[in-house]
């Protein structure tokens, strides 16, 4: 789920671009307003938004994107649930509201038109209101078990127009790239051979490096433009943690190579059967000299029966 947020001071091009879609519009909610045809709606808009004439631009218009993935659960009641609920959060309570859920793409969304004018003529705030969207739209999708899109590499790359589409390829170069790299001149040399010029940004008229800059195509984007991930800070400290970490497999590699080898004789089975046994036996040297020594010891015997013969 996410939300693009949109101000304007036009009522009547909002209300027309929500509701001529044919068949492929339906009004999902319409609260405050007389909705007997769109120049009803759009009067009902007008007259509210008088109430408080400083205000320059008192149109709010948000789209609600939904997942293909999710399309079988999103039924109207779900849509216009969740959208009130996201309002609710946004701060926009106590106005007017449209909600009308639009089927001419292949992802379920809705589109929100509001009166920035509150029914007590106090103006509701849009301050922060893209990055609170961006929150919101979070705690919804995890609330509601929603598709959570992973990041850029869900986006449908054959339906982008220039730039744009030059600046994915570059997210897909540099997300590989400098996984493999240790330094930035490794790094500049793999990106040239497909196509991609780099350029650091300098801070004023010093050596300190400011930022770097990607062009491809004729287009040319700062990395934090093309992902945050992809800032001169962020790549110089990836760049430094692959160099520590092939320099610590280089380490660990030698010193394995460095330990000394055990041999092992090779064992048959008689040997150890043999070897086993003699724990249990009396050792050979030792029966010998038992042997020994009973030959003596008849010797003796025999005499000293001599001995008393005679």
């Amino acid at each position: 789920m996410i939300a693009k947020i949109v101000k304007g001071s036009n009522f009547r091009g909002v209300v027309n671009y929500i509701l001529d879609k044919g068949k492929n519009a339906k009004i999902l909610v319409c609260d405050g307003l007389f909705a007997e045809n769109k120049e009803t709606i759009t009067n009902s808009f007008e007259a509210q938004a008088r109430m408080n004439p400083k205000v320059t631009k008192p149109v709010g218009h948000i789209a609600l994107a939904f997942s293909k993935e999710d399309e079988h659960r999103l039924t109207d009641r779900v849509m216009a649930g969740i959208a009130l609920e996201y309002l609710e959060k946004m701060g926009v309570k106590d106005t007017q509201i449209l909600v009308v859920r639009h089927f001419d793409k292949e992802h379920p969304h809705v589109h929100i038109a509001f009166n920035r004018i509150a029914n007590d003529d106090r103006t509701i705030s849009d301050r922060n209101g893209r990055i609170r969207s961006t929150r919101i739209c979070k705690e919804l999708t995890r609330k509601y078990n929603l598709y959570f899109a992973s990041s850029k590499e869900q986006v449908k790359r054959h339906r982008l127009k220039e730039p744009d589409k030059t600046k994915y390829e570059l997210y897909s170069l540099l997300k590989s790239e400098i996984l493999r790299c240790g330094n930035w001149n490794m790094l500049a040399f793999n990106l040239k051979k497909q196509g991609v010029e780099m350029q650091f940004k300098y801070k004023g008229k010093s050596d300190e490096v400011q930022g770097v800059v990607f062009s491809k195509n004729g287009y040319s984007f700062s990395g934090s433009k093309i992902d945050r991930q992809f800032s001169y800070s962020k790549i110089d400290a990836a760049l430094n943690a692959n160099r520590q970490e092939e320099r610590q497999r280089t380490m660990t590699s030698n010193q394995v190579s460095e330990q000394p080898t055990l041999q092992f004789e090779p064992t048959n089975n008689n040997d150890f059967h043999s070897n086993s046994i003699g724990l249990f036996m009396p050792d050979a040297t030792s029966g010998q000299a038992d042997e020994n020594s009973f030959e003596e010891q008849s010797k003796r015997k025999k005499k000293k029966q001599r001995k008393i013969s005679l």
